[in-house]
């Protein structure tokens, strides 16, 4: 059974930083892409970050791409989001996707069925 635990998520103020963390166990980051998509209230899904289990290669949605950054360290089976210069349109429950296309490629469709499995999300919430 593949699980996904994130973390990181809190209180920021606008143009302040977070670093998320997606713990992957019972797989290695070898066999799946990990993405990142985020919830806000009354909004659909949105698929922000990917990282290919392929090269490593990340991706990103235009809405995030210079702001945040994503990485992965195998030893510790761990995917990172690093979240700077946020704004309260970032404010939203960040959950990781375990992804199987190994370039990422689709990962911007959340409700795809190449997705096998989803964290518990943390929420992120940018205010003054």
């Amino acid at each position: 059974q593949v699980q996904l635990v994130e973390s990181g998520g809190d209180l920021v103020q606008p143009g302040g930083s977070l670093r998320l963390s997606c713990v992957a166990s019972e797989f290695t980051l070898e066999h799946y892409s990990i993405a990142w998509v985020r919830q806000a209230p009354g909004k659909e899904r949105e698929a922000v970050s990917c990282i290919a289990s392929s090269d490593g290669s990340a991706h990103y949605a235009d809405s995030v791409k210079g702001r945040f950054i994503i990485s992965k360290d195998h030893a510790k089976n761990t995917v990172y989001l690093q979240l700077d210069s946020l704004k309260p349109e970032d404010t939203a429950v960040y959950t990781c996707g375990a992804y199987f296309i190994d370039s990422c490629s689709g990962y911007d469709k959340p409700g795809s069925p190449l997705y096998s499995s989803w964290g518990q999300g943390t929420q992120v919430t940018v205010s003054s």
